[in-house]
């Protein structure tokens, strides 16, 4: 399996920051799943994040939020992504990212050891607080999943010492307040954010929530260990993909985006 944890440490040995990529599972037909992950992966893309559908995406903006009722209204399951994902030799962590309460419906265990087998590498619950992660962290590490935690501008001190001792993989660091989507720039004061955390634990920072350009990319760069990009790829994928005969205009997005690591 091809951890984060791993992945960092190789990106560090050759002076590269990480470029971690977000799509919706399910928003293009289920079974291109896999050949969009290739894609990415062609591109450049460090690690990716295959997002969850849920009727709720309440910390995501009307890209993502969009995206996601398409897919739920395709039929989408988690557990039908995750058969998905078995179909896959990767080489980069996939790791998927959604909200606690499919998976407490599916089954903590189940779903942390269907993950194992569909190739993940970790999981990102982008509502679930550490202080209260007990029960999906001994699932998870039993399982040998690791565990994503995020901060944002809003956290307290002790929220962020308890994601840094608790998170796996690296910090998930959330560029502003709000939801989701893309912006013109990325507020300076991440980098402020980034260095909190970075005081606190030597695991990766990553920084994500607006960022869609490799401009932006090359900033959170500067002060962090990569850039996660979300809504702008999704709204890509929506509108170029068209069953694949985008592919290529997905990838030299993705490649543009990965030099801007270098």
């Amino acid at each position: 399996m091809n951890t984060l944890t791993q992945r960092f440490e190789d990106l560090s040995s050759r002076g590269e920051k990480a470029l971690i990529l977000f799509f919706t599972a399910g928003d293009q037909p289920l079974e291109q799943l896999p050949q969009i992950v290739d894609a990415l992966i062609e591109g450049g893309a460090d690690a990716v994040e295959v997002g969850i559908p849920f009727s709720d995406p309440f910390g995501e903006g009307p890209i993502i939020q969009a995206s996601s009722q398409r897919s739920l209204d395709r039929g989408t399951t988690p557990l039908a992504i995750l058969q998905q994902l078995e179909k896959l030799e990767v080489s980069v962590p996939i790791v998927t990212m959604g909200y606690y309460n499919p998976i407490l419906r599916m089954g903590l265990e189940v779903f942390a050891q269907e993950s194992v087998r569909a190739n993940c590498t970790g999981t990102i619950i982008s509502d679930l607080v550490p202080e209260e992660a007990d029960e999906w962290c001994i699932a998870s590490t039993n399982a040998g999943l690791e565990t994503v935690f995020l901060v944002a501008p809003t956290s307290t001190q002790s929220r962020i010492e308890e994601v840094a001792r608790r998170t796996t993989g690296f910090v998930y660091v959330v560029s502003r307040t709000g939801v989701t989507g893309t912006e013109n720039k990325v507020p300076a004061d991440v980098k402020k954010l980034v260095a909190r955390v970075q005081r606190l634990t030597a695991k990766p920072a990553c920084v994500g929530f607006g960022i869609s350009s490799p401009e932006h990319v090359r900033m959170v760069c500067e002060a962090s260990s990569g850039a996660v990009i979300g809504s702008a790829l999704v709204r890509m994928l929506h509108d170029q993909w068209d069953d694949g005969r985008g592919r290529q205009r997905v990838i030299d997005y993705v490649r543009e985006l990965k030099a801007a690591t270098r």
